[in-house]
């Protein structure tokens, strides 16, 4: 049996060729077009003398041609290897290293840098794209180069084992260095196909891309999905609140996939009503836990459902989902998907029963779950410990079966022996009509151990005193649980994919 994860591409253009699978700025590029040029870009890697099992790293913004490589790339034999755009020289050398890749393509935003981390790691061949409105890059063979390569014959597409390696994704290393977890064809094609049909994407759907596409949510739940069922998808080179209500009104979106933050921006925009997104069926979140506040409001300003879901680079993005408005338990991550076990263990690997007292490790086994680590032998075996992955979130389950994520491991506040989870805080704090967003952390404190600290930042216009967050918050939580300080900023810092960095506040 074979099985390359970029036959659901080559089935689209057959179904579907003169069908839009991209919209950007007003331009479509057709299902057809795009099974074409990734032929070229396949054939071009060949010529290069890249073959089945070579890493191809791929460090784009999200531009059609980062579609047309992601495919070209698989279609080849090769493995792709996303890498952030916003990733320094040193980031850069060290994916590049840990992965083996023998080529970067990249982009003249980040030429420079790569160019730096492409030589310590003593990668010789680059690919670069200019795009646009910046500076043309001085290094580096040019993107078209390898999309005019002819197609000899029949167009290239490997056939691979459905259990070879398609995608390293990287980890956002916040325990050490970054670590590739490796997907297969079967599991990234498992993850477009169960989690397209739990979304309800159809072919008539036109989905926004604002997530980046090198990040897994992007890759595995909207790119490889939207593939799968044929829809057309929306490319926005970066997430921006005024932006994203344009193209949804422009191109008539009718799903939205975002992290919190982004649905929190939607909200905030002040001008939000002004925009027609009558087209807009169903909201998508991920990523990150959502505020029950913001589902709440969002539901209620933009008249549609928001279904939340869980999910990991090393469970290929979906693990759970909320499947519709009327199976959902609002405020949970939803059940686990077609051929996927999650349970809750104790610190002693033993099953927990539901119950909101019960709070332990959600660990995962199934279909979806990463082969390990490229190149960390030691680190899969400690994240597979006793056969199932652990995730390092905190969560429990309830009676009906439906998971709800409480924290992750490492943000777990213990306050003079007393465990506080920073995003049952969090949820307090979003209840306040002033504050925007908020990120709860732990600070040394010599008597406790630590000590609850909150920073804010306030909605346009609204005033609040730490003073008033704080008893805001003591009054409707155990008395070792509200903050003792808050800090207020302007906006708090997110990464590539929009989640707030608490490592950055507390640097």
């Amino acid at each position: 049996m074979t099985l390359n994860l970029a036959l659901i591409l080559r089935e689209a253009a057959r179904t579907s060729p003169g069908k839009p699978a991209l919209l950007v700025d007003g331009g479509r590029v057709t299902y057809g077009d795009l099974d074409a040029a990734s032929d070229r870009f396949a054939a071009g890697l060949q010529a290069r003398g890249l073959g089945p099992g070579d890493a191809v790293a791929l460090q784009l913004p999200n531009v059609p041609q980062f579609v047309i490589a992601y495919f070209g790339i698989l279609k080849a034999g090769c493995v792709v290897v996303p890498v952030n755009v916003l990733f320094r020289a040193g980031e850069i050398g060290w994916v590049l290293g840990d992965s083996g890749a023998r080529m970067l393509v990249t982009w003249n935003g980040s030429a420079e840098e790569a160019a730096k981390g492409a030589a310590d790691a003593g990668v010789q061949d680059m690919v670069v794209l200019d795009v646009p409105g910046m500076p043309p890059a001085t290094v580096g063979r040019p993107f078209e180069q390898l999309l005019a390569t002819p197609v000899a014959g029949r167009p290239p597409l490997h056939q691979s084992d459905p259990g070879d390696t398609a995608v390293v994704v990287y980890t956002a290393g916040t325990t050490g260095r970054p670590k590739g977890a490796e997907l297969t064809h079967f599991q990234l094609y498992a993850n477009a196909d169960t989690p397209g049909r739990v979304f309800g994407i159809r072919d008539d759907d036109v989905v926004l891309v604002a997530l980046p596409l090198f990040h897994v949510f992007g890759l595995s739940s909207i790119l490889n999905v939207c593939v799968r069922f044929r829809a057309t998808m929306s490319l926005m080179a970066r997430f921006d609140a005024a932006t994203a209500l344009e193209v949804m009104q422009r191109d008539r979106v009718t799903v939205f996939e975002g992290v919190p933050t982004m649905y929190i921006a939607l909200l905030l925009h002040p001008g939000r009503s002004r925009y027609d997104l009558s087209a807009l069926r169903v909201g998508i979140s991920g990523g990150a836990p959502l505020p029950a506040e913001v589902i709440d409001e969002f539901e209620s300003e933009f008249g549609v459902v928001l279904l939340e879901g869980y999910g990991l680079s090393e469970t290929a993005s979906t693990t759970t989902f909320n499947v519709s408005a009327e199976e959902r338990r609002v405020y949970s991550v939803g059940k686990p998907i077609y051929g996927v076990d999650v349970e809750i263990w104790d610190a002693h690997n033993r099953a927990l029963p539901p119950g909101r007292e019960h709070i332990g490790e959600i660990v995962v086994r199934g279909v979806n779950v990463m082969k390990g680590y490229r190149g960390h032998p030691e680190a899969t075996a400690q994240a597979m410990a006793g056969g199932w992955f652990h995730t390092g979130d905190l969560g429990y389950v309830d009676e009906d079966g439906f998971f709800f994520v409480v924290d992750r491991t490492r943000d777990l506040i213990i306050r003079g022996g007393y465990n506080v989870y920073p995003r049952e805080v969090e949820d307090v704090l979003y209840l306040h009509p002033a504050v925007a967003e908020a990120a709860v952390v732990g600070v040394p404190d010599e008597r406790l151990g630590q000590e609850v600290k909150a920073f804010v930042s306030l909605r346009p216009g609204r005033r609040a005193t730490a003073e008033e967050l704080i008893d805001h918050v003591r009054e409707r939580v155990a008395p070792y649980k509200y903050p003792r300080s808050v800090e207020f900023r302007d906006r708090l810092p997110v990464n590539a994919t929009g989640k707030i960095l608490k490592r950055a506040l507390t640097a």
